[in-house]
Order: structure tokens, then C-alpha cells, then sequence
């Protein structure tokens, strides 16, 4: 999977999607609907997905430098190299140097930043919220939330132990 872009790996989901009528295919078209849906929801205006992305691997792991944030997002380090000088004008992120070398920078989350990742969950979040309390019963809402935990599980599938959930 590594070196796909998101792009590829979404299309990739897709074509599974539509080409086959199992179980994995059913999982994969609601995962990507509700996906369309919930980034239909953000706020506007915001900052795109690849920064917000970047913004919460920052927020959830804590300061690191730029080739420990590739690694966790699965992105090579130059295509890194086009955002974080934005989203460091921005005022989203920190470039200090590292405490050992110097030489070395380390990426951190500002309080703007922390402001601009909540923003947008928040948003996404009241959208979801209703929608299930408007849309589903208790049992309903109840199966659902025993599914997102199953999710939750076979998207963790063959990761390293290290690797935080997203």
C-alpha cells in the first residue's frame, strides 16, 4: 500500500466496490459513502484533507520530524516538502530544531492548528451525531457502534504494534 496515493487507493476501493456483490464489497461502498458524506461536512472554510490529516497525526502523536510524519501518514518525505512550509505560514505547525541535533527539525501542533483539526471534527462529529439519533433506533444505533469497533479492528490488520489508530 505504501507509495499508493490516496486517490489510487480510494479509486482502488471503489472498483471493488461496484465489481462484486460480497460482503467486503457491501463494507467497502458504505465506508466510502459515509466517507464523501462526512467530507461534505466540513466546515467551510477549511484546511484541505492532506493538511488536516497531517494536523492530526501531529495532535494524536506528538512531535516528531518530518520523515517520522511521512512514515506514519505512508507518504514519501517530498511530497511533505510542498506542505509543511504552508501550513508553517499558516501558523498550524512549529519547525524547531530537534533537541539532540540540531540539524534536525522537529514538527509540532500549534494552539492554531489544535483550533483548526477541532473545527473541522466537531463539524463532521454534530453532523454524524444527528444523523444517527434522527435516522437510526437505539438498536440500530447500539449494532453500529459494535461495527465500528470490527472496523476499527481490521483497519489496525497487519499494522505495527507502534502505529496509532487513525
Amino acid at each position: 500500500m505504501s507509495g499508493l496515493s490516496s486517490a489510487l487507493l480510494i479509486r482502488y476501493a471503489y472498483e471493488m466496490s461496484i465489481q462484486s456483490d460480497s460482503d467486503a464489497a457491501l463494507l467497502a461502498r458504505a465506508v466510502l459513502r459515509l466517507g464523501r458524506r462526512l467530507r461534505a461536512e466540513r466546515p467551510d472554510p477549511s484546511v484541505t484533507l492532506a493538511a488536516l490529516a497531517l494536523l492530526s497525526t501531529l495532535h494524536r502523536l506528538g512531535p516528531m520530524t518530518a520523515a517520522r510524519l511521512a512514515e506514519a501518514e505512508r507518504l514519501q518525505p517530498q511530497s511533505l516538502s510542498r506542505l509543511l512550509p504552508k501550513l508553517e505560514q499558516a501558523g498550524l505547525i512549529l519547525r524547531d530544531p530537534g533537541p539532540l541535533d540540531r540539524r534536525t527539525l522537529v514538527l509540532s501542533i500549534t494552539p492554531q492548528g489544535r483550533k483548526a483539526l477541532s473545527g473541522d471534527i466537531r463539524a463532521r462529529r454534530a453532523w454524524l451525531e444527528r444523523a444517527m439519533r434522527d435516522t437510526l433506533s437505539p438498536e440500530e444505533r447500539a449494532q453500529l457502534m459494535a461495527a465500528a469497533e470490527l472496523m476499527l479492528r481490521l483497519a489496525d490488520e497487519g499494522m505495527e504494534a507502534d502505529a496509532s489508530p487513525v
